[in-house]
């Protein structure tokens, strides 16, 4: 079952000891196994990891690429603020 993330949690993985996370439209992908198969490299992915990543994905991908390997890296939603 996908858990619910704050940003906070996911900025802890941007390096090699807590993984790569990335957020895009709200959900939060677990990339650390996709680094050495993302065809841009692992480079990019790095870079915005422990972020949110959406206008850069929808700069280079389409619904194609979610559909694709989204089911496989998904781990959860970032957590709706509480008003």
């Amino acid at each position: 079952m996908p858990e619910n993330y704050t940003i906070a949690d996911v900025a802890q993985h941007k390096d090699d000891a807590n993984g790569y996370w990335v957020i895009v439209e709200n959900e939060v992908y677990d990339v650390s196994k996709f680094l050495d198969e993302h065809p841009g490299g692992a480079k990019i992915l790095k870079r915005y990891a422990g972020k949110d990543a959406t206008k850069a994905f929808w700069k280079y991908h389409n619904e194609h690429v979610l559909q694709k390997y989204g089911g496989k890296l998904k781990i959860g939603a970032v957590e709706k603020a509480k008003l």
